[in-house]
């Protein structure tokens, strides 16, 4: 029987790569907690499947989508929703969680997470499929902010009042990507601080930590190197603003041993610890 999920807060997790399996399971890594990517699970069998149920009985894990498309004006895909929910009844995640965007439109997918304009209209159109995808789940939906390369003219409010906003009309939740924030600042040329400090936070149920690749007109999310003195920076702001929040780092390319990730995930440890002691006291 899997092991229950801590609440509020999981601690300090990795997400999870078929290349540490065995890693894993033969060393018991200093890990809270694993976030598993939702799509390369949703099999009938084999691998996959039986490594996920054998970190499972070890560590409590989190589900996250790539294949929501939450904007998208496509109906909602309910094989999909089906399948996703047959998997959490398997694994029992802490919470499952999607980015909010659009990952294409018709038959076309752009394999990509496209930024939604900021409008009410586009309110208006997300709020209720949100609704409609935690009455088909059972669960609460948390929602992550992707990084953006562009800007729409039509955009009448900020990303984070329309997060803010949303949380308000669906009770849906919020995964806070740091290095999202800290990317779509640099591209947008907003406070990344403004932005935290905007969002309500009893709705932020988890963080993310990343790398990118800083070409210095602008900055590309690549998930593929450490995270930078930046946004370490701005982690230690989101901490003080929002507490003890589940942290999950992210590396999706370039991936090195376990071993290294453990330890760039001790520094996310220290940074926490000695953020919310100062804040403390």
């Amino acid at each position: 029987m899997p092991v229950a999920a801590p609440h509020p807060s999981l601690g300090f997790g990795l997400g999870l790569r078929p290349t540490h399996y065995t890693e894993i399971l033969d060393g018991r890594p200093a890990v809270d907690w694993f976030e598993v990517i939702t799509e390369n699970y949703l099999v009938g069998g084999g691998r996959p499947l039986h490594f996920l149920d054998a970190i499972r009985a070890r560590y409590p894990v989190a589900m996250h989508g790539v294949s929501l498309s939450i904007g998208s004006t496509a109906p909602l895909d309910r094989d999909y929703l089906a399948a996703v929910k047959a998997l959490a009844a398997r694994c029992e995640p802490a919470w499952i969680s999607d980015h909010l965007c659009w990952t294409g439109t018709g038959a076309h997918n752009l394999h990509d997470l496209m930024p939604l304009p900021y409008t009410e209209e586009a309110l208006a159109h997300v709020a209720p499929r949100i609704e409609a995808v935690q009455e088909a789940l059972g669960r609460t939906l948390v929602l992550e902010n992707v990084s953006s390369y562009i800007r729409y003219a039509a955009s009448a409010m900020t990303e984070w009042e329309f997060l803010g906003e949303l949380v308000r009309r669906t009770g849906c939740e919020l995964l806070l990507d740091i290095n999202n924030v800290y990317v779509s600042s640099r591209n947008h040329g907003f406070d990344p601080r403004a932005f935290i400090d905007a969002l309500p936070a009893h709705a932020v149920r988890q963080f993310h930590l990343a790398g990118h690749l800083d070409l210095g007109s602008h900055v590309i999310d690549t998930h593929d190197a450490p995270v930078c003195d930046a946004v370490w920076d701005l982690y230690a702001h989101a901490l003080e603003r929002l507490g003890p929040v589940s942290t999950l780092l992210e590396r999706d390319d370039r991936i090195p041993p376990l071993a290294e990730l453990v330890i760039e995930l001790e520094q996310a440890r220290r940074v926490a610890h000695t953020t919310l002691q100062r804040a403390a006291g």
